[in-house]
């Protein structure tokens, strides 16, 4: 056993010292498992589980309708490493590329190119025909010369994306949320392009499971492996990117805050609890932190405590609002946040993204809370409402503090001063001390000096 941990050691110092691009297989094809032999055989045309095929085909066929989702499902397609790679990186809390990250890409790659050889027999034995080739219909993602006439079944980019979530989480399991969402993602991607029917989605799942399982078998993917995790340690312990430590909670920070933390519940435009919250807690960055209690000290003075809606945001999170926003059928909380939009125009409008500053630790979500009517302080709209009321910019001049009593009277649901008066209270207060605005949402600010730029964190809310 000492003799097996040392040898490991060596390897895996051997290895961190290589070039990136010496490309070792961990096993031949002939050493890896028979998928033939693993994998049932997929639905046949006449089964209830090929029912499910097509019914979800035409799921997918629905959602490229939303544009946001039909860019991933495109960016998806892409059979690269740096591609597949790169999509996981936000997820993963950490940049990924050859260059920033040469031990763990090492990995990867040497990984995927291992596993890559198990997909050829079933497909070729198999040889189920693709989606788009039964309904003789054209893909999302113009793929059809390359694809027509190849076996269908496993998917091979669900086996390459779930592969890469496996071993990424394995580096960083704090992530392991986040990273198995998006490769979820990355699986109905295929569906959605008319690529692959969900029962390839879900071949190509077990099949990364399969190959994963058998990669632990070696002493040479074991050594690159710990490369990769020390790779890990020793940036994320010289840059912070784990998260943790450079954070802190409000409730310490700034304990005169009120926090009423919406995703945390169901009272959102969710209607549930959103992924990665798991407790009613608010979490800053140090700096933003340090920021958010002067002015919380300035709005004291004039008698307000500030009430904390939502800060810190892990990726997984974000990741859930992208699901949500593609069930075109989950509309159970639209009188409540969006009357008067349809969901299929929320990616469009940027209601919803794949990328928050929330995720980078400096942003937050807040109101004001009148100490001497013990009420929130009416700011004539509800946080996160989709809509023009929410901009500041809606009846007046935020920057010159003129309110247009004209627009306002307008408007089917237009501010009264007093109701623009008191946004303008909260805005130059989050100005005053280092914040700056979002054009959309009157209660958004983010840090102007924010300490990571380029960070999108995953660590859950704790």
């Amino acid at each position: 056993m000492k003799k097996t941990v040392v040898i490991s050691a060596l390897l895996a110092v051997l290895l961190s010292i290589l070039p990136a691009r010496a490309q070792r297989l961990y096993f031949t094809t002939e050493q890896l498992p028979d998928l033939i032999q693993c994998l049932p055989a997929p639905p046949d045309s006449l089964s209830a589980g090929f029912g499910h095929d097509v019914l979800r085909y035409f799921w997918g066929k629905e959602q490229r309708q939303d544009s946001l989702r039909a860019e991933i499902t495109k960016r998806d397609a892409v059979w690269t490493f740096e591609a597949l790679i790169g999509e996981f990186s936000v997820p993963f809390g950490l940049p990924l590329s050859e260059e920033a990250t040469p031990a763990i890409w090492r990995m990867l790659v040497n990984s995927l190119s291992t596993t890559d050889q198990m997909r050829a027999a079933p497909k070729a034995y198999f040889h189920r025909r693709r989606p788009f080739e039964v309904f003789h219909e054209k893909m999302l993602t113009g793929e059809e010369a390359s694809l027509s006439g190849e076996g269908s079944y496993p998917s091979g980019h669900t086996m390459r994306g779930w592969t890469t979530a496996l071993l990424l989480a394995e580096v960083n399991p704090a992530a392991a949320e986040a990273i198995f969402a998006r490769a979820a993602m990355y699986g109905e991607s295929r569906v959605i392009a008319g690529a692959h029917w969900q029962s390839d989605i879900v071949a190509g799942q077990t099949s990364a499971v399969i190959g994963y399982t058998r990669l632990q078998t070696s002493p040479f993917f074991r050594a690159d492996m710990a490369a990769a995790q020390e790779e890990f340690r020793r940036l994320t312990v010289a840059t912070g990117q784990d998260g943790r430590e450079n954070f802190v909670s409000l409730t310490e920070a700034v304990p005169d805050a009120i926090l009423e933390i919406r995703y945390f519940g169901t009272y959102n435009f969710v209607g549930e609890r959103i992924d990665g919250y798991l407790a009613p807690t608010a979490l800053l960055t140090r700096e933003a932190a340090d920021s958010l209690k002067a002015v919380s000290d300035d709005v004291m003075r004039l008698g307000y405590r500030l009430k904390i809606y939502d800060a810190y945001r892990p990726q997984m999170g974000v990741d859930h609002f992208v699901r949500w926003a593609a069930d075109r059928k989950d509309v159970k909380m639209k009188p409540y946040f969006y009357p008067d939009l349809k969901k299929s125009v929320l990616f469009k409008q940027e209601y919803i993204m794949e990328k928050s500053g929330h995720t980078r630790g400096s942003t937050v979500d807040l109101t004001l809370f009148d100490m001497a009517t013990e009420k929130e302080v009416d700011m004539g709209g509800t946080f996160d409402w989709f809509g023009p009321e929410s901009h500041p910019d809606f009846c007046g001049n935020p920057d010159t503090g003129v309110f247009d009593a004209r627009t306002a009277a307008k408007q089917r649901r237009g501010l009264t001063e007093q109701q623009f008066r008191n946004r303008l209270i909260l805005r130059q207060a989050m100005l005053r001390h280092g914040f700056k605005p979002l054009d959309s949402e009157w209660w958004h600010f983010t840090l102007k000096d924010e300490p990571f730029p380029d960070t999108y964190f995953a660590f859950p809310v704790f």
